[in-house]
């Protein structure tokens, strides 16, 4: 019963990557290393390539006799799927099409997809249930419904069950210190943060402090990396215990504003830190928090790091690890 993932040499993956190879499952890794490291697979086999390379991933699914696609290969950067959507429509919805028709075609049972709450675009409550209307505002969120839709479409026809995760903000690194957000580039808050933090960044920038909160900054879920992970493990055995297809949100279901995060990245560093304060981006809603009751009742998900600190220490010992040991983010 192997489980292909793609994309399991970046953030999410790997985590899911090593709990899943922590567990003892035979898992085949399929990534491009364009924005994922080898040395964050730390379980099963890597193979370099492209889930838009139909003939590569049809022979792995037959060689390995694949069970099991876990689905996280995307880009993911919000800004740049506005200014190149092409790239997103590409790589997110495409290469995503392609693989849905060679697990059709290879017979594949279960299919796990990496969403986001960037479908949901700007809910009015500033709350978003797994009801709440689909209507993302930027190419990324776009792209990600797009390929909800054919993967609920094919599984109306053919035996394939699905599990759809749409994540909130994720933040944090796995526990032991083996890996982590690897990424230089990245624009996840708390990563950013404590780069800043450890003096990789000069400063953070906080775009908008004039929304109707309570310090006038946006307000968001963050959820542990190593919480979500375990999310789709949960799923796992939900497929292979019978669970019909479903859409779940994966948060905590509480929020916290951008201050109260770059306050709890001082606090754990004690290090003073220099904000820059700038104009709202066109299409970040004030509030975004997951409804979050339905993966816990469905997948019987227990979250055990729900606490924005140790989201926060985990991310600044990566950090620090990372200066260290530069040697993790060369391929």
């Amino acid at each position: 019963m192997s489980i292909l993932v793609t994309g399991g040499a970046g953030y999410i993956g790997s985590h899911v990557v090593r709990q899943l190879g922590e567990r003892g499952e035979s898992v085949i890794v399929l990534d491009n290393l364009s924005t994922g490291y080898r040395s964050a697979v730390l379980h099963g086999k890597l193979i370099v390539g492209d889930t838009s390379d139909s003939k590569l991933v049809s022979s792995l699914l037959k060689e390995h006799g694949i069970e099991t696609v876990m689905h996280f290969a995307a880009h993911t950067i919000v800004p740049e799927s506005v200014s190149d959507p092409l790239k997103y429509y590409g790589n997110n919805t495409s290469a995503t099409r392609t693989l849905l028709q060679c697990c059709r075609d290879a017979g594949v049972k279960h299919f796990i997809f990496s969403s986001t709450a960037a479908v949901y675009g700007l809910p009015e409550t500033g709350v978003a249930s797994e009801e709440s209307p689909t209507a993302p505002i930027n190419p990324y969120g776009s792209s990600k419904l797009m390929s909800e839709t054919m993967l609920r479409d094919l599984c109306a026809v053919t035996p394939l069950k699905h599990v759809i995760l749409r994540y909130f903000n994720v933040g944090g690194s796995d526990p032991g210190g083996r890996i982590g957000h690897s990424a230089p580039t990245a624009t996840l808050l708390t990563k950013v943060a404590c780069q800043h933090a450890v003096g990789i960044r000069p400063k953070v920038m906080v775009f908008g402090t004039d929304y109707p909160t309570a310090d006038g900054t946006g307000i968001r879920d963050y959820i542990h990396v190593e919480d979500l992970a375990s999310a789709h493990l949960d799923a796992l055995g939900y497929l292979r215990n019978g669970g019909s297809s479903t859409t779940l949100n994966v948060g905590y279901g509480r929020g916290f504003s951008v201050r109260e995060v770059l306050a709890t990245v001082a606090k754990v560093s004690g290090r003073e830190l220099t904000i820059v304060e700038e104009p709202r981006r066109a299409g970040d809603p004030a509030t975004l928090v997951a409804r979050a009751d339905k993966v816990r009742k469905v997948l019987g998900w227990q979250p055990r790091f729900d606490n924005l600190e140790i989201i926060a220490k985990s991310q600044l010992a990566w950090e620090q690890h990372l200066l260290a040991h530069p040697e993790l983010i060369k391929n």
